[in-house]
């Protein structure tokens, strides 16, 4: 583990956390040597973070993670052998239902995010739910990445910087809100938007809580009849399969359903 991290891990954004949880998952295997772990062995420990309640999303993550050192390592010519999780597939997940805010629940819940006392937060929200950005990329977003009518994102998930047009509205009050260099937003807002969404009596599925504006941006962008392949760009989405979990909500989705199936 050590070697990857040197070799390679260093140079991730989250390479040393990465290194950590490597270092905890070596631990629960009981350390062996790396020559010792057969794709047997690299299934057992799979059911073995199962039985002890870890959820199959989170175990898919550990064994993706040890499947990448050896991947690596192999890559360096540091490892002449085979990769002992290669075989080890995904456990195959459920789609999660992404939830989208209606009309009317963004109307009560900026009802209730303009009436907080942080007077960051509904402005963070209107970006999000404007421009299809995470939570954290608006929170944190820098003001000088305002600029020409438009936002840029570079503190991306996949490290991959992506700009979106702005209404000239929304691009006036974002430079009128704050400093001219530095955090756009310099308070946090996380928790007055959860308290927002309490009050505005809104129920959102386990972890997608502030998700939950990126999905409406997507989701109402469909419907209006947007393009897939624009929303992979405005999301800033590496393949186009993730940008397809919104097809459904499209007006027309499956309608060949009904124009040419079977008439009885």
């Amino acid at each position: 583990m050590q070697l990857w991290y040197d070799m390679h891990g260093a140079t991730l954004k989250d390479g040393q956390s990465r290194l950590s949880k490597l270092h905890q998952l070596v631990g629960l295997m009981d350390n062996p040597y790396a020559y010792t772990i057969r794709p047997a062995s690299a299934a057992k420990f799979r059911q073995f973070r199962l039985e002890q309640g870890l959820s199959p999303n989170t175990v898919n993550h550990d064994i993706a993670y040890l499947r990448a050192v050896f991947n690596v390592l192999i890559q360096l010519g540091e490892w002449h052998g085979d990769n002992p999780f290669a075989a080890i597939k995904a456990i195959r997940l459920p789609e999660r239902e992404l939830s989208y805010l209606t009309h009317e629940q963004i109307k009560t819940l900026f009802e209730e995010l303009d009436q907080s006392r942080n007077k960051h937060v509904s402005l963070i929200a209107t970006l999000c739910l404007s421009t299809g950005a995470r939570w954290s990329e608006a929170q944190y977003l820098r003001a000088e990445l305002v600029r020409d009518g438009r936002v840029t994102y570079v503190d991306t998930k996949n490290g991959r910087s992506r700009s979106v047009p702005l209404a000239d509205d929304l691009y006036q009050r974002l430079k009128a809100h704050g400093p001219q260099i530095g955090r756009l937003f310099p308070r946090d807002a996380y928790q007055a938007f959860t308290n927002a969404i309490n009050k505005a009596g809104i129920t959102l599925p386990k972890g997608q809580r502030t998700h939950v504006l990126r999905h409406t941006f997507a989701s109402h962008f469909i419907m209006n009849g947007g393009n897939l392949l624009t929303l992979q760009k405005i999301l800033g989405h590496q393949s186009i399969q993730m940008t397809m979990r919104y097809a459904h909500v499209a007006p027309d989705h499956l309608t060949e359903a009904v124009t040419y199936g079977p008439k009885f």
